[in-house]
């Protein structure tokens, strides 16, 4: 959120928990076998616990395989073991930078040590963590980086990914980007990286490190739109699955990037940049 804007949408425009139940009910009687409750931030929706215990009900009967969680990690000291209670078992963190001064200017609000205490109530809690990185350029300096070793020294699986043009993203939201490629070559200096062929069902592409023998995922929807391989999920007219519109590259990737070469010109300009600042 923009500094000094806060126009939440009226509280009449929300789904109540009620209506989010019945919704995510409906979804389940029609096959759905995993739901994911994300936000904004879940956790700080009053009463949010309610909906989490009534929807594991469909944990307990069969009807649904998974119930997980994206979160910021700031409310994980107090709802990590109810959530694992309520048959949640993985969830999502979204954490940029180990930095506490880079931290704060990220989120705005940022308290690390209370998105820290989270994590490691919800691993005690035996709920199994997965943290996702926005790689934004102006923090890729340091050392500091949750593309270290420290997510998978803690027994974390880690994804990289790349800024998205989403909402009101303000006029130096573009100049935040930097392809994930240029930060695989980094890695791929300082570890062994091997291409997997694992399909979750979702956006992310994995190598595998050799020495944490951890998996690291890339999430890169500017550089190669995950929209792209669809062959229209199994539809025999594809493109009532997805509109064509769907596998072209992003506006602000195209700005980035408007063909093949001034793609590779833009990376290398991007990586000279980056090198000039140093390390």
């Amino acid at each position: 959120m923009h500094v000094g804007r806060h126009d939440f949408l009226p509280k009449a425009d929300l789904l109540t928990l009620e209506e989010l139940d019945r919704l995510c009910s409906a979804f389940i009687a029609k096959g759905v076998r995993k739901l994911r409750l994300t936000g904004g931030e879940p956790l700080v929706r009053r009463n949010v616990m309610s909906l989490v215990r009534s929807l594991s009900r469909h944990l307990r009967s069969g009807a649904l395989d998974e119930l997980t969680l994206t979160t910021n990690g700031s409310q994980l000291s107090r709802f990590a073991g109810e959530l694992r209670d309520c048959g949640v078992r993985r969830i999502n963190i979204s954490l940029d930078t180990l930095d506490p001064a880079k931290f704060r200017a990220i989120t705005r609000w940022g308290d690390l040590d209370k998105v820290l205490d989270g994590i490691e109530a919800a691993r005690a809690a035996g709920l199994a963590v997965k943290i996702n990185a926005v790689a934004l350029r102006k923090h890729q300096r340091g050392r500091n980086s949750v593309a270290d070793e420290w997510a998978h020294g803690k027994g974390m699986a880690l994804t990289l990914i790349e800024v998205m043009p989403m909402g009101d993203i303000g006029e130096g939201r573009i100049d935040q980007y930097v392809p994930l490629s240029l930060l695989r070559a980094r890695l791929g200096q300082q570890y062994t990286l091997t291409d997997l062929a694992d399909d979750t069902g979702g956006p992310a592409r994995y190598v595998h490190i050799g020495e944490t023998v951890r998996e690291l995922g890339f999430i890169t929807p500017m550089t190669h739109n995950f929209c792209e391989s669809c062959t229209g999920c199994g539809s025999p007219v594809p493109a009532r699955c997805i509109p064509a519109s769907a596998t072209r590259m992003p506006p602000i990737a195209q700005a980035a990037a408007a063909s093949a070469d001034d793609q590779l010109l833009a990376r290398r300009s991007i990586g000279r940049s980056l090198e000039a600042e140093g390390p």
